[in-house]
């Protein structure tokens, strides 16, 4: 059996049934990309974003009480700073 022989059967399988798949797959998945976030993409990142504002606020807040009451809370200790 010669190398030719060998190959024609992979080779007319992968361009008769692989390569139209990928293909096909490859301009819709481009296709996707072009169109931008959906509607509701867009909504979830607008929630999001409102959550790491409120996150932010509250972790503002949480340092100013800390430095209130604790000073030195964001200093490393030495046990800290040996590992």
């Amino acid at each position: 059996m010669n190398l030719t022989n060998f190959l024609f059967v992979p080779s007319i399988l992968f361009m008769c049934i692989v390569a139209p798949i990928w293909i096909v797959m490859h301009y819709r998945s481009k296709g996707k990309t072009a169109q931008g976030i959906s509607q509701e993409e867009r909504e979830n990142l607008d929630e999001m974003l409102a959550t790491i504002d409120k996150l932010s606020d509250r972790v503002e807040t949480l340092e100013s009480i800390l430095n209130e009451h604790h000073q030195d809370w964001h200093k490393p200790r030495a046990s800290e700073k040996s590992s």
